[in-house]
């Protein structure tokens, strides 16, 4: 699903209109019209419902929502638009005569003074004041009356976005100056500021409402950021051929583990086969063949000339694909023999956890990245790297700056995890929940990408496929046992189920 920015979004509406042969006016009876329904759906008639309306076209879905609401028997709908310029939108003069039409509304047409009507826990908010059209922060009067509805404790629905929050970057905002909504209703696609974990206190649950916009105008315009669903994943992976063989599955080597961290190395080395290379070697401290060759009997063991951790990293025979990183340590010889393989090393490269960890404290080794390679940072890792950054916004502006610069395929892990490319491209995952944030699950994930990888997909789009099925297998295992039971092994034992689901799905 595309994610588009508010200037795009409007060419695609006034495009839509002229498809489909409406009027502005229609469209946006359109949109009130999913908004209502989601509405009833979630309160009964008797419920007080108190419409804050702007001047602009949010204002005109915020009064059309409140005449329908009217019109299917909600007799407590209290209706407040401000227009202290005397200049309302075309559309919002236009919902505003409608609604004024009906008997015995409670509407108040804000000029000058306000008096903010008593809102309590009990009641709802319909958030009309401001869509993703705003240009500025909200400031003055609108600022006075974003912190009212905060403060109230009301149930808070936002149309669009919540007032004050714009629908891309937030660099200046002032948060607490923005509706805090409990639930977003957005049209047709996300917003990108959706995806930034400081603006969930603002956000709150959010949801898409199809109002039909033109697929053609959709599938013709491009699109900087996309929402990664089973149906983008789909025709990416290739079915199991009948007369193959293991070999046909690619060679994965994974450079893993060390003293009483070899959980690290077996979580990745299952996930590698989970996911169907066709061979997985584990290169690790020699303390860890037991370990790896009791727990994981499928893969190969090679191991170090030292006994508690990796002091060498050279890669020996044909791989499609090296791994690097989980539970390696830091070690300076560890972080020597990393050196070595990024300077000699033909295969496509994967490097996690540790391997990242140790370029953080040797930053030179970062230009030694061969290109396409793929990091899987999560924040912490990430902020090691390239430095510390305030916002999840900044963030993923310095990954994309990043990506770019170096020529590689960040994977920056979070609720949504962002994959990055070189051409600036960004892919947020759909997939996944928080019964994931649990050890071993990132070691799970490099296992998956490098298995997609090792099997002939290009690194950028392993990197995606393998994302989103980490996520659903993640989705699986807490769907049977239970967010806050979710564990590592849980997530690996369910990638084969998931990837199933994905080809078999419409």
């Amino acid at each position: 699903m595309k994610i588009f920015n508010s200037e795009k979004l409007r060419e695609i509406d006034k495009a839509t209109c002229e498809a489909q042969q409406i009027d502005s006016v229609e469209l946006m009876e359109r949109a009130a019209s999913a908004v209502s329904y989601e509405i009833i759906s979630r309160f009964l008639p008797g419920q007080r419902i108190v419409v804050v309306a702007g001047p602009g076209n949010n204002g005109g879905d915020a009064l059309a929502v409140a005449r329908m609401l009217i019109e299917q028997g909600y007799r407590k709908v209290e209706v407040f638009l401000f227009n202290v310029t005397g200049r309302l939108s075309h559309d919002c003069e236009v919902e505003r005569k409608r609604l004024i039409a009906i008997d015995a509304v409670d509407f108040t047409e804000i000029e000058r003074e306000f008096n903010p009507p008593y809102l309590s826990e009990d009641d709802v908010v319909i958030d009309g004041l401001f869509g993703s059209g705003l240009n500025k922060p909200l400031q003055g009067g609108f600022r006075a009356v974003a912190r009212l509805i905060n403060e109230s404790g009301a149930y808070v629905v936002s149309i669009d976005v919540p007032s004050g929050l714009f629908g891309e970057w937030n660099d200046h905002v002032v948060l607490r100056d923005v509706v805090h909504a409990d639930l977003t209703l957005t049209f047709q696609t996300p917003r990108l500021s959706f995806f930034f974990e400081e603006n969930e206190q603002c956000v709150g649950e959010w949801k898409i409402l199809d109002i039909d916009l033109d697929e053609n105008t959709i599938r013709k315009t491009q699109a900087d950021f996309t929402l990664v669903e089973s149906r983008n994943v789909r025709p990416l992976l290739r079915p199991r051929r009948n007369f193959t063989g293991k070999r046909d599955y690619g060679s994965a080597l994974i450079m893993a583990g060390s003293l009483g961290m070899m959980g690290a190395a077996v979580m990745c080395a299952r996930a590698t086969l989970r996911c169907g290379a066709g061979l997985a070697t584990v290169h690790s401290a020699r303390c860890g063949m037991p370990v790896l060759q009791t727990a994981v009997p499928e893969a190969m063991f090679e191991p170090d000339s030292n006994e508690s951790f990796i002091a060498d990293m050279s890669v020996h025979h044909n791989h499609q694909v090296v791994m690097a990183g989980p539970g390696i340590g830091t070690r300076e010889k560890t972080a020597t023999a990393l050196a070595d393989l990024l300077k000699k090393v033909k295969s496509p490269l994967v490097l996690d956890a540790d391997a990242l960890n140790c370029i953080a404290q040797h930053p030179e080794l970062l230009q030694l990245l061969p290109p396409q390679t793929v990091i899987t940072p999560h924040q912490g890792e990430f902020d090691r790297l390239f430095g510390e950054q305030q916002t999840a916004e900044q963030r993923l502006k310095k990954a994309i700056e990043m990506a770019q610069y170096y020529n590689i395929i960040i994977v920056l892990k979070s609720h949504h995890t962002a994959i990055v490319r070189p051409t600036g491209r960004v892919y947020f995952n759909s997939s996944g929940n928080p019964g994931m944030a649990t050890a071993g699950a990132g070691d799970v994930l490099t296992g998956v990408i490098g298995a997609f990888i090792a099997q002939g997909y290009r690194p950028d789009l392993a990197a995606t496929i393998g994302v989103y099925i980490h996520g659903l297998a993640g989705d699986l295992a807490a769907s049977e046992i239970g967010q806050f039971g979710v564990i590592a092994s849980d997530i690996s034992d369910r990638l084969g189920r998931a990837i199933n689901k994905v080809i078999n799905s419409k």
